[in-house]
């Protein structure tokens, strides 16, 4: 099981396009690569998704291998499988973190979501959400108004005791 994120981060980008990635999440991408060890660069995988998207999402390289093997499980030229595998192998590129602890967004994909010149991480359990601050701050909305099931002051881990219960049945 890949280890999880927690937590979140505005960070500077700079004009080669490097944000510095927070050691927190540094330690995560490290322990989630198999070939990583001390001195070498850890590897990820960057999904920049379908048009819609206005994000970007780096995910571990365990986490990306247990998403390719879900998808290699999907009846070969399905309509799921074949929209997955657009999304999560055709519109993905691998990247690494540099020896200071930056990454590079291309700028294709830093012109796809608006970045310019501050990136805002959020966690989601095992990958990052890369967005701007503005935008990230529009889905956060967005996200309140999605729970009209909670009463205000509710606890939102209310939420999972339903999910639990669909997943035992």
């Amino acid at each position: 099981m890949a280890r999880r994120f927690r937590g979140s981060e505005e960070v500077k980008v700079d004009a080669k396009g490097r944000v510095s990635i927070p050691a927190k999440f540094r330690r995560v991408f490290e322990a989630s690569d198999p070939d990583w060890q001390a001195g070498k660069r850890a590897q990820l995988v960057i999904v920049y998704g379908t048009r819609d998207w206005n994000w970007l999402q780096l995910f571990t390289i365990e986490a990306m291998e247990e998403i390719e093997d879900g998808i290699a499980r999907m009846p070969r030229g399905s309509a799921a499988r074949n929209l997955l595998e657009n999304i999560y192998q055709g519109h993905a590129d691998e990247a690494e973190i540099d020896g200071d602890g930056r990454l590079v967004l291309p700028q294709k994909l830093r012109e796809k979501i608006g970045l310019t010149d501050s990136a805002f991480f959020i966690s989601a359990g095992d990958s990052l959400k890369v967005w701007t601050p503005d935008a990230y701050a529009e889905e956060e909305r967005a996200l309140e108004a999605r729970v009209p099931e909670l009463e205000p002051g509710a606890d939102p881990l209310s939420l999972l005791a339903p999910a639990a219960a669909k997943d035992e049945g």
